[in-house]
C-alpha cells in the first residue's frame, strides 16, 4: 500500500471541511496531514509493517 494514496485520501477529507483553525476536526486533520507529509518515509515504513496484502481498502 502506498503512503501517498492514504495521504491523498486524508487531504480529500480535510478539504471537505471549511478551513477553520478553531474547529477541532479541521485542526486535527490538518495537522495530521502536515505531519504525515513531513514524515512520509516513516509512514510508508509503518504501512509496510502493518498493512498486509489484501487488507487495504478500495479507495476508488
Amino acid at each position: 500500500m502506498r503512503a501517498e494514496r492514504v495521504l491523498a485520501e486524508l487531504n480529500r477529507i480535510r478539504q471537505d471541511l471549511d478551513k477553520d483553525p478553531k474547529d477541532p476536526e479541521w485542526f486535527t486533520l490538518h495537522h495530521a496531514f502536515c505531519f504525515i507529509s513531513y514524515k512520509l518515509g516513516d509512514f510508508q515504513k509503518y504501512l509496510d509493517e502493518t498493512v498486509k496484502p489484501g487488507d487495504e481498502p478500495d479507495f476508488d
